[in-house]
């Protein structure tokens, strides 16, 4: 199997998404998602049509949204939208839900409430009327269209979330790590769900999720991504780290993240409260191990072709740093074409 990357774009501009959206579809990535979360980013939607106008190749869509935010019926129209202006090319991420619903004071719907949700848009987008929360609903334009639905990804780190998205998804986004211990278990939860609903993991399109940085000084690549790790300890071991793999040494010290996490300053850059988190040295460098691809573009070659051989060949990268174009020049110049086959 071929190997496909792909890159998540935080909309701190409209013209920078444009702009970097582009320059990764120049730099060979497969897939430009887009985050949701409207107190502290560009409107998604916004963005995905600006997107969608720029390029050509790479699918776009969430990474990820919610159930909560947004109607079904308002997401399907909105998701028919950018798959009429890309031509086929949207895609659907979604998840219970983090920093747009924490900031409104919500809490996430739950499993249950996510699969209802998804029933319910995959009706709508096939332009069928159907219920949502005992209402009926619908998109009725949608049926008209001569256009393929839009594929649905689930954002899963836990097994029930996993299961969840092998039982229904077309796809998933699996964020429990990289290393190849968390692979296996993160496969076999996906190949229990899938045979729940009488299929196999060569149904569902497999992405792994996970942060990027590259370049030659290592703890100065650690240390601009210490946002993103502690974002990961607080949404990764949510609720519970049980079957997560969480060695117990670093069981305290994640739940402490946690109760300190800033959903306001989500994935902000430089010395944030959130970085601040991440000051234990031992916890820190666990994180990068599991959840990053980074160092010398040797070593990224190196740990991607680790994460294949353990069974996942497509990656969705973070890689929320100040340069965020000379990280996408750099893995599509010096990481990429080492390890495509």
């Amino acid at each position: 199997m071929q190997a496909k990357f792909g890159i998540i774009e935080i909309p701190r501009s409209i013209e920078s998404a444009r702009e970097n959206a582009r320059l990764a579809e120049e730099h060979g990535f497969d897939m430009v998602g887009v985050a949701d979360s409207q107190s502290l980013f560009r409107e998604l939607f916004v963005t995905l049509s600006v997107i969608g106008g720029a390029t050509e190749r790479v699918v776009i869509g969430p990474t990820v949204t919610n159930p909560l935010t947004r109607h079904p019926a308002v997401m399907a129209s909105g998701l028919a939208s950018i798959q009429e202006i890309a031509g086929g090319r949207a895609f659907l991420g979604i998840a219970t839900g983090d920093s747009a619903i924490y900031n409104l004071g919500e809490r996430p719907r739950g499993l249950a409430g996510l699969k209802e949700y998804i029933q319910a848009l995959r009706r709508l987008f096939a332009g069928e009327h159907t219920e949502f929360g005992g209402k009926p609903i619908h998109t009725r334009w949608i049926g008209g269209l001569d256009q393929p639905q839009v594929p649905i990804y689930i954002a899963a780190e836990g097994p029930k979330t996993l299961e969840l998205a092998g039982e229904i998804a077309d796809g998933v986004f699996c964020g429990m790590g990289f290393s190849p211990d968390v692979a296996k278990v993160t496969l076999d939860h996906i190949r229990t769900g899938a045979e729940r609903a009488g299929r196999t993991l060569d149904d569902i399109d497999i992405w792994a999720l996970g942060r990027v940085n590259v370049g030659e000084d290592r703890a100065a690549l650690v240390s601009e991504i210490r946002m993103e790790l502690a974002s990961t300890a607080h949404h990764a071991f949510r609720f519970t780290q049980d079957g997560k793999l969480v060695p117990p040494q670093f069981a305290d010290a994640i739940r402490e993240v946690q109760q300190g996490y800033k959903p306001s300053h989500h994935e902000d850059l430089g010395e944030s409260p959130n970085a601040q988190l991440m000051q234990d040295p031992e916890l820190l460098a666990y994180m990068v191990d599991r959840f990053a691809v980074l160092g010398t573009p040797e070593e990224c070659v190196a740990q991607i072709q680790r994460i294949r051989e353990a069974g996942i060949h497509q990656i969705l990268f973070t890689g929320f740093v100040d340069d965020r174009p000379g990280l996408i020049e750099n893995l599509g110049r010096h990481v990429f074409p080492r390890c495509r086959n």
